[in-house]
């Protein structure tokens, strides 16, 4: 017990810790008592026990937590800190007590997380209890459940959130525990039985038998709408009313409030939002154009089921719509209009008010397809439209619709009346103003009279629905001309309407129109805006009531404008429905004298007319007396003024006569009832006398007075049209005069501008100076009311006019119209009258944009205009511009409907081209101001795109997007812009410039607002994160927002916002609210109402807010200066080009594109090694990464700050992936340009571009890739090499992309690497491709292994580190891969090793596994036994390689061969995979017929030689016989274009016969102009090739395989004579150095490329004049580099050193010292030893000769002796040789030469030979030997005894003989005997003997096998004729010879013969046959 003692001491708080349970149980104990016993919510005891809590409820032993969950609950209840514990006491609460068995602990957990949630912390709990459902216990999951649905239950909706809840449903419901489904439906039913119906969609995809369960429970459910029975601290106060009301017995209207605010949950905001655009057919917009409807259908369908979605994510959806707007409106077949119109009405309702931007488009096509009278169209376009209405506003689309009321068809009438009426239903009165009621009541007044029924029915329908929803006082002025019957008619509709926003329930659920769905209310209250989302899809069905919202209540007193609307006439005289107009018929003058003289005394109608003026004036005086005592009923107004009128009448001449008169006149209009009838009685006279200095003051008086009675616009219209009438100046000026005290006086309302502009026009040019000032004084008082717009009428005025006029409006600039004095009737005695009063400027502002003269310009915007606004050619898209600017500024004023117009100019604002960026601005500011208000339906479409132009890189471009937002928010108020998701989302973009504009924007027009959507509050999380942007601009913009957005939308909600930030961003968010919250200024009051006055003339009240702070009440006056001047005529006045100017200084915008021009790399000296110190120091962060993070961004971006152009990097390092692409365009451009600044930011450039690889953005990695292929072609032609910095902070990155599953990424990347081994030796890319296959891609793993293989390949073991051992064991690991791919590739690179290194292989790859071992020799083994595979890689992939590698710099120098290396790339991918390579199974050649009729246009480009395919080559072969090709009959055609003639070789190149391609090859050689066409990387590739053929110890095995080598043989010497020979030297000399730099290459390859450059070097003087020396020497400088003289010593041959001095020396013998004026490429030249070899040379020669003479003698010994010899020798050899040359002697000559040299024996022939042909050496040095035999009597010599003749000079028995035309290096000639006996040996080694030739089979036998082809020239195959085949064989030999000769063209010939058709279809079956 002693240990009990200790701890009973403790304090209770320790006890509570102790690690004793008894302890802890006492401890708990006593912590409930002391709870129970506190009584102060805020003692300082509870602080104790904050951290405590946890431990209450997570205590570890059962009963100790009873106690401990019993004393947590008091503690939450009572204490005021608790609800800093929610989150980890709730937390523990699930983990631990919510898993317990005992019911009560659960029981008393779920108690504490409800207290939670009534002290105010239900999100935290709610979040807990969400987290908790992810738990794996079941049992914590079924008590989360039930916590979250008694909350819901006891709290109610508003207080628990349901849309997280709603979000996990359907994962309950798959539960496998019955518990979690059981405890799921429960909570399904409590969530229905608040939300109703919205739950259905998120649960539609739920298991059906569970929905069919859940559907029966919820028809059990009450009907009643639900009621909270618990409530928050704050709200405790309620229930206790609440419970009052309840025991007074009734559930009075509180607990009503209340109950009707609960289903505010709308279905769709539950839903998830889901993407279709991408889901569309590939191939839907190709059919919905189709021609058969059955596709036009499919492509419907497949859109009806994607938009079945019942939300839908925000997209472009503009051509989907236009399609869809197209099949509505034009498609015939009605089936597909009405599944068109449904396609839409999904789309409407799964976008809301993301479809409002394209209403307009739609709106009209609909209402016009009504024609259609199949009830199905109808219906789908009833509901098409319904459900677009609700996505947009009447105002919106109320001018398309009002143009379709005008059509003749009755169905479009009564439709569109019907629609109206729907659509009015959706009103109240506050969004049916009287300027939208006006246009629709006249429309529909005239439906009223129709003759269809039920034209006349719908109307009566729609004008009863607007009566019901504003009332009759505001509808009765339009329908004062109804008849009683109509009137009444109207008003029994109204009666049986029901409102969505329920003012009565009628007929309402019978209507099938009536769109059920709780509608849209326009914001017009707290409850009103809540409902503003609440839209339900449109589907008939039982009306759902909407929550009252009181919104369309009656209207209340004094907001419903003035009775009458602006525009009606005399309605401002009388109250209600008394307003109707003084209509007077014209009464003749009887009746006139009649009604007078009942009125006035006798006397003064009989001195009416006295002569004597003092009689008139008594009469006068008698006259204004009767006026002054007449009633005003009784007044004959007319008659009285005809009797002034009547003679003199107004040309009375005594003035005081006169001005009584006119008083008279000014009475009888005020006291009167005075009509316009009176009115045109006496105006003329009026007029005529307004100029007169006497009466004029009486005359302006009369007129004001009936203007008071007849409405100042008609009165004003008939004034001016009679002043201008008249010729009289004064009269024109005075009445001028008097309009404008008037306007002032009665306001501008109703006033006709159309009319007054043409007659201030008239005045303008009057010659009358008074008139023309006059005129301008008007123009000013109209300006006031007009404001800026006014301007544009008279922009072509005279400049110094235009000077006058504008001077008017500056003066007026700033000053609000004065309030109208007169106008509003007197005797109107209403209380409503100040009411009326205040709402009078408003609506004049409205009216006046109304009344401007509008054109109509959709007809001008035709389809070429908008497809010249898209086009490529940015020139063309200016021109399209300029033309839409000068229809705009052409109409001045223009109508809404400007066709596809918004479309093609919202493309052109992200245009590449900033100019025609600004220019779609300037057009937008335009538009803006032409079309005025009505421009409000645009700003969805085309305003939100200008605001995305705020984020643009450039100053002048953001200046130009603000200003043009400006203009449009002063024409359509701020509302249309915050509405909706659309700002917020901009908002969004990290974008620096846009937000700082943005929000600077936001913080400009908040201030003046009173009120905003509700959709404002979108932005504040965007704000937030502003708030903390990394740019400080931006974050101080949205400090400067934050008081304005906290003015509307209070601190509370701003602060509620804070709860989704993470901890640290909240307490600095929510400290900037509180500093904020000091700061917010008060909403503007009252007096700014004007803000939704578009006109400048409001400018100043609007930008005033009453209570503002003092700086902001200043920078608003201050912007209204600048607005008006903005708004002028953008980019056509000057001055509005200045006020921009005042925006963005135009220096600035000069500076910018200076900028642009400046290099964009700056060379910094010395830093890039400063970088490298700064990295190894690790001053930096070192280039090493899996993903990017921000720090390395900044790091790059300060590196780069100082060398990289300021515009550019702001390009790089944008948000959005089109700049990264702008940036690399421009890159791209620079690369030649500025060679050293790229070189000197390589590091930086490469480090940029590894970011770019972490970009998800296909088109920006394809660009990078683009110039990453460039850079490292113009770095291997620079000769740099990468440092190891460089290429480890890229390579490794790049060979990440290498393994993309695109197939063109993945052959880029491979195509960079080899052009990385150019700038970066191959053994260092080891390594790094080596840990490439360690990645887990596979794709990557595959490609780096064949990339190791092509490394092993083309450089020998060498490259392989750090041992070839230790590369080839990790290679092996590869065999037992998993991937089908990377083993192949493991053992074709392994197979390519062997090939290199033989049987050592499997010593280098140690053990393997049997398995991994039995694969790899069966590879090896097929190799070997199928050399297709092998030969393929060799003759493909090395030259590959090779091509990669030296012949770069050619191909950038030549144009199409850029081409090739994409081909060879591709050939190159192909040949990792064998089976791709034999793709085609060629059961026979081309069909040469075809190709060769087939003359088509082909670009010249070199053909691809390097691609052999040599499958399918070796079957058995009769050695003997030659195979000579069938040639086409029209071969002759064929070679008549160059096109043609590749086309054939290339297809006999691709032939799967190897003798076919070498003949090919030999072909295109003999064309020179082809020939010659070969670059050096070509021939380099192509010599590799050939050689390697022919070194293949394989092809030795093969039958005829000599013969194989013979003809590669042949087809080197041809290459070695027809090529560019400066190309083909330089290919020699680079193959020479690759093959001594290579270990693992063959001696012998090296030794072949050696006697090629023997061979040229004899051709040397002939060909000298031709070659580029310079480049020559450069590669033999390059060499020297690579091998000095020791190293090339070292060498096992002496061949390199003698080859290279053999080569120099002959340069030097042929030059002479100018040779030395050859090193011009060298840069230098103390590198190599060359110049100081050549030095030697030349004064070595000089001393050995003294004359020039002996220098050129050809083998450079002298021999002068035999020189005079020769001459006399020479003219005999020249006439043999001649005769040898002619058809007829050719025999002849023949033997002449042969008894030449046989008489003399050591004759010289080789100078005549030197200068044929190679052919016709070969066939000289034959014919000497046949005729050798014939007169020794051996017969002749079989010609074709399986070597064709001209191949015996230089044919090559094996690898190991030398050639012997190269092989006799010190040029003596060798006898025919010598070739003789090397013949006979060769027969012998193929199985020939010598016998004569009578045993030969027939010739046709021997041409039907396959066997090696006569390598017959293009010359020679069109000489050898199909006739000859039958001819005898005498004949045939004859012919050969014949065939051989040179001919007149100098083309060299070969012989050959042509095979018999018939045997060349038996042999295609043959070969058929054998395949199967």
């Amino acid at each position: 017990m002693g240990d009990d003692s200790e701890w009973m001491k403790l304090p209770v708080d320790q006890k509570c810790e102790h690690k004793l349970w008894k302890a802890r149980l006492s401890g708990y104990e006593e912590a409930l008592k002391i709870f129970q016993k506190i009584k102060d919510e805020k003692s300082p005891e509870w602080s104790k026990y904050l951290g405590l809590i946890k431990k209450f409820v997570t205590d570890s032993n059962a009963v100790v937590q009873l106690k401990g969950l019993e004393a947590a609950l008091v503690y939450v209840e009572n204490a005021h800190v608790a609800g800093k514990t929610t989150g980890e006491v709730v937390s523990g609460v699930v983990s631990k007590v919510f898993n317990q068995p005992k019911a009560k602990a659960k029981e008393l957990g779920i108690e504490i997380c409800l207290m939670y949630i009534e002290i105010e912390k239900g999100e935290a709990v709610q979040e807990e209890l969400l987290k908790g459902l992810d738990n794996k216990n079941p049992k914590i999951i079924v008590a989360c459940i039930e916590t979250l649905r008694k909350a819901l239950s006891e709290f109610g909706s508003k207080i628990v959130l349901l849309k997280p809840i709603i979000k996990v449903l359907p994962k309950l419901f798959e539960s496998r525990e019955k518990a979690v489904r059981d405890e799921a439906k429960l909570i399904a039913v409590e969530i229905y039985r608040w939300i109703r119906d919205a739950l259905r969609p998120p649960l539609q995809n739920i298991n059906s038998v569970q929905l069919k369960e859940l559907e029966e429970e919820w028809v059990k459910l009450p009907t009643g709408a639900p009621k909270p029975t618990r409530f928050l601290r704050s709200q405790q106060e309620l229930e206790a009313k609440l419970e009052q009301q309840q025991a007074a017995g009734g559930d009075a209207e509180g607990g009503g409030d209340d109950g009707d605010e609960v289903p505010q949950i709308d279905a769709y905001e539950l839903l998830e939002a889901v993407e279709i655009l991408s889901k569309l057919p590939k191939d839907f917009y190709d059919k919905i154009e189709a021609k058969k409807w059955q596709e036009r259908k499919e492509a419907l369908e497949a859109v009806e089921v994607l938009v079945k979605n019942p939300k839908l994510e925000a997209g472009d959806y503009a051509d989907l719509v236009k399609a869809l707007k197209k099949v509505v409106g034009k498609d015939t077949n009605v089936m597909l209009v009405a599944l068109a119109a449904k396609c839409l009405t999904g789309l409407a309702v799964g976008l809301r008010k993301k479809f409002g931007q394209y209403a307009g488009h739609v709106v009209p096509t609909i209402l016009e397809k009504f024609k259609e009278k199949k009830p199905q169209v109808v219906q789908a376009l009833q509901e098409a439209i319904d459900a677009i209405f609700l996505t947009t506003t009447l105002q919106n689309i109320s001018e398309d619709v009002l143009a379709v009321m005008d059509n003749k068809n009755p169905t479009i009438k009564q439709q569109t009346s019907l629609f109206i009426a729907r659509s009015f239903r959706h009103c109240t009165a506050s969004t049916l103003p009287k300027s939208l009621l006006k246009p629709f009541c006249a429309a529909l007044l005239k439906h009223i009279n129709d003759s269809a029924p039920e034209v006349r029915d719908a109307a009566f329908e729609a004008l009863g629905t607007a009566l019901k929803v504003v009332g009759e006082k505001a509808v009765n002025p339009f329908l004062n001309d109804v008849d009683k019957l109509k009137l009444d008619k109207i008003k029994e509709c109204s009666e049986k309407v029901e409102l969505i926003h329920g003012k009565k329930a009628g007929l309402a659920a019978e209507k099938k129109d009536l769109k059920p769905g709780p509608g849209r209310t326009a914001a017009s209250g707290a409850a009103g805006d809540k409902d503003t989302k609440d839209i339900s899809a449109p589907k008939p069905g039982p009306l759902k009531k909407a929550p009252a919202t009181k919104a369309g209540g009656p209207p209340k007193k004094g907001k419903p404008a003035a009775p009458g609307g602006t525009g009606s006439i005399g309605t401002k005289n009388k109250k209600g429905v008394e307003t109707k107009e003084i209509v007077e018929p014209e009464l003749s003058i009887e009746v006139c004298e009649e009604k007078a003289s009942a009125v006035l005394p006798a006397t003064c109608i009989q001195l009416l007319d006295s002569s004597n003026w003092k009689e008139r004036l008594a009469c006068m005086e008698e006259f204004q007396k009767a006026v002054e005592l007449m009633d005003r009923t009784e007044m004959p107004c007319q008659a009285l003024v005809r009797m002034l009128a009547k003679k003199p009448g107004w040309k009375e001449t005594n003035f005081q006569v006169m001005q009584m008169k006119l008083h008279i006149v000014a009475l009888i209009a005020q006291k009167g009832n005075f009509s316009k009838t009176s009115a045109q009685i006496v105006l003329d006279g009026l007029v005529d006398k307004i100029g007169d200095v006497k009466c004029g003051n009486n005359a302006k008086e009369a007129m004001t007075a009936i203007a008071e009675a007849c409405m100042l616009p008609w009165t004003a219209e008939q004034v001016m049209s009679m002043a201008f009438s008249q010729k009289n100046p004064k009269n024109q000026s005075e009445t001028l005069n008097w309009l404008s005290n008037a306007i002032k006086e009665f306001g501008f309302s109703g006033l006709n501008v159309k009319a007054f502009i043409s007659n201030v026009k008239t005045a303008l040019a009057a010659t009358n100076p008074a008139v023309r000032t006059s005129a301008i004084t008007l123009l000013g008082v109209m300006y006031l009311y007009v404001g800026p717009s006014l301007r544009m009428f008279f922009e072509d005025e005279k400049p110094a006019l235009l000077s006058q006029i504008d001077a008017e409006f500056e003066k007026m600039q700033g000053q609000s119209p004065p309030a109208p004095t007169r106008g509003i009737s007197k005797h109107s005695t209403s209380g409503t009258d100040e009411g009326e009063d205040g709402d009078e400027p408003d609506d004049a502002g409205n009216d006046v944009v109304d009344l401007l003269p509008r054109t109509e310009i959709s007809d001008k915007i035709t389809s070429e205009l908008v497809s010249k606004i898209g086009d490529k050619n940015w020139k063309i898209r200016k021109e399209g511009l300029d033309e839409v600017a000068a229809i705009i500024n052409e109409a001045k004023f223009i109508q809404p409907n400007i066709g596809e117009l918004p479309a093609a100019l919202k493309g052109r604002l992200n245009d590449s081209n900033k100019i025609l960026v600004q220019q779609t601005l300037n057009i937008l500011q335009q538009l803006a101001v032409a079309m005025g208000p009505n421009i409000k339906q645009h700003v969805k479409n085309l305003g939100i795109p200008i605001i995305t132009v705020l984020g643009d890189s450039k100053n002048n471009v953001r200046a130009a997007a603000l200003a043009t937002v400006n203009a449009w928010a002063e024409q359509t108020g701020m509302k249309e812009w915050l509405e909706g998701e659309d700002l917020s989302e901009e908002l969004k973009k990290e974008n620096p410039f846009l937000r700082q504009e943005l929000l600077g924007w936001l913080a400009e027009k908040l201030p003046t607002l009173r009120s905003t959507p509700t959709d404002l509050v979108l932005c504040v999380p965007h704000l937030y994160s502003c708030l903390e942007d990394r740019n400080g601009d931006v974050r101080k913009k949205a400090q400067d927002a934050l008081p304005f957005f906290m003015m509307h939308l209070g601190y509370e909600k701003m602060a509620k916002a804070t709860g989704k930030l993470k901890p640290t961003s909240k307490d600095q968010v929510l400290a900037m609210l509180e500093k904020a919250k000091a700061n917010m200024p008060a909403k503007p009051a009252a007096t700014a109402k004007a803000t939704s006055k578009p006109m400048g003339g409001s400018a100043p009240a609007k930008f005033q807010p009453a209570s503002a702070p003092v700086e902001d009440s200043l920078s608003g006056t201050v912007e209204p200066k600048q607005d008006p001047k903005k708004a002028k005529a953008p980019g056509v006045s000057s001055k509005a080009k200045s006020a921009q100017g005042k925006k963005a200084p135009s220096k600035t915008s000069l500076k910018e594109d200076e900028d642009k021009s400046g290099p964009i790399f700056i060379v910094v000296p010395n830093g890039k090694e400063q970088r490298m110190k700064d990295e190894k120091g690790l001053k930096v962060l070192k280039w090493n990464f899996t993903t990017p993070r921000d720090e390395y961004i900044e790091q790059l971006k300060a590196q780069m700050s100082s060398c990289v152009a300021k515009w550019l990097q702001d390009e790089m390092f944008h948000s959005d992936f089109q700049h990264h692409n702008k940036a690399l365009a421009v890159m791209v451009d620079h690369l030649e340009s500025e060679k050293e600044g790229v070189i000197g930011c390589l590091d930086l450039i490469l480090k940029w571009l590894t970011l770019r690889f972490f970009d998800t953005n296909t088109s920006v990695l394809m660009k990078a890739l683009e110039y990453l292929k460039l850079l490292f072609t113009l770095l291997s032609e620079e000769e740099y090499h990468l440092t190891e910095n460089e290429a480890s902070s890229f390579i490794p990155y790049l060979i990440l992309k290498v393994g993309e599953p695109k197939d063109v990424i993945r052959k880029d990347v491979r195509a960079i690497l080899n052009r990385m081994c150019l700038v970066y030796p191959a053994s260092k890319m080891f390594p790094f491709i080596m840990e490439g296959t360690k990645s887990k891609n596979s794709k990557q793993r595959a490609e780096c292994l064949e990339e190791l293989g092509c490394l092993v390949e083309s450089y020998g073991m060498n490259v392989c580190q750090p041992t070839p051992g230790k590369a080839l064991k990790e290679i092996a690991i590869h065999i037992g891969d998993r991937d089908n791919a990377v083993r192949n590739a493991a053992l074709n690179t392994i197979v390519t090793v062997y090939n290199v290194h033989g049987d050592q292989v499997f010593k280098l790859i140690g053990t393997l596994s049997e398995k991994d071992m039995s694969m790899l020799e069966e590879r090896i083994k097929r190799s070997a036994k199928r050399p297709s595979a092998a030969p393929i890689k060799q003759v493909e992939e090395k030259p590959q390689r090779a091509q990669n590698i030296s012949s770069n710099a050619n191909m950038l120098r030549k144009g199409p061969a850029e081409d090739m290396s994409s081909k060879l790339n591709q050939a190159r991918s192909m040949s990792g995979h064998p089976e791709a390579a034999q793709m085609v199974r060629r059961e026979f050649q081309l069909d040469l017929d075809e190709i060769e009729n087939d003359n088509g246009t082909v670009r010249c480009e070199m053909p691809e030689l390097v691609q052999h395919k040599l499958d399918d080559i070796f079957e058995p072969v009769l050695i003997p016989e030659p195979k000579i090709r069938a040639v086409s009959p029209h071969f002759d055609d064929m070679h008549s274009n160059t096109a043609s003639t590749i086309n054939f070789i290339i297809s006999q190149v691709a032939s799967g016969d190897i003798n076919t391609s070498i003949q090919a090859l030999t072909q295109l050689f003999q064309i020179e102009s082809l020939a010659r066409e070969a670059s050096t990387g070509v021939l380099k590739d192509l010599m590799h090739g050939l050689i390697t053929l022919m070194l293949d110890s394989r092809i030795e095995d093969l039958e005829e395989g000599q013969q194989v080598i013979r003809s590669v043989n042949l087809l080197v010497v041809k290459v070695l004579e027809k090529s560019d020979q400066t190309n083909i030297l330089s290919a020699l000399l680079v193959l020479l150095q690759d093959s001594l730099l290579a270990t693992a290459s063959s001696p012998k390859f090296s030794e072949l490329v050696m006697k090629c450059l023997w061979r040229m070097v004899r051709l040397l003087p002939d060909t000298i004049n031709s070659i580029n020396l310079d480049r020559i020497l450069l590669d033999i400088h390059i060499f020297m580099k690579v091998f000095p003289k020791e190293k090339l010593k070292q060498c096992k041959s002496e061949f390199p050193v003698r080859t290279l001095k053999t080569l120099l020396h002959t340069l030097c013998k042929l030059k002479g010292p100018k040779i030395l004026d050859h090193l011009t490429m060298i840069d230098n030249k103390n590198e190599s030893e060359l110049e100081a070899h050549l030095c030697r040379m030349m004064k070595h020669s000089m001393d050995q000769t003294g004359s020039k003479s002996e220098k050129e003698t050809e083998k450079g010994a002298s021999r002068i002796d035999e020189k005079s010899s020769k001459a006399k020798v020479n003219d005999f050899l020249a006439e043999i040789f001649k005769k040898i040359g002619s058809k007829e002697n050719t025999k002849e000559g023949l033997a002449e030469l042969y008894e030449y040299k046989k008489k003399y024996s050591d004759a010289d022939i080789e100078p005549f030979l030197k200068n044929s042909s190679q052919f016709f050496q070969s066939y000289v040095e034959r014919g000497l030997r046949v005729i050798e035999m014939e007169r020794e009597g051996k017969g002749r010599i079989p010609t074709s005894a399986g070597i064709s003749p001209q191949m015996e000079v230089t044919c090559m028995p094996a690898p190991a003989s030398t050639m012997s035309s190269i092989g006799n290096t010190n040029g003596e000639e060798v006898g025919p005997s010598v070739y003789l006996e090397r013949l006979k040996i060769l027969r012998q080694r193929c199985g020939l003997d010598n016998t004569k030739q009578d045993d030969r089979p027939p010739l046709t036998s021997l041409l039907s096998k396959p066997a090696v082809p006569a390598v017959a020239s293009s010359t020679d195959m069109l000489h050898s004729k199909l006739s000859q085949l039958r001819e005898s064989r005498e004949q045939h030999q004859h012919a050969d010879l014949d065939s051989s000769q040179p001919h007149p063209s100098g083309a060299a010939t070969a012989s050959s013969s042509t095979a018999n058709i018939d045997d060349l279809k038996k042999r295609l079956e043959r070969i058929k046959s054998s395949r199967k």
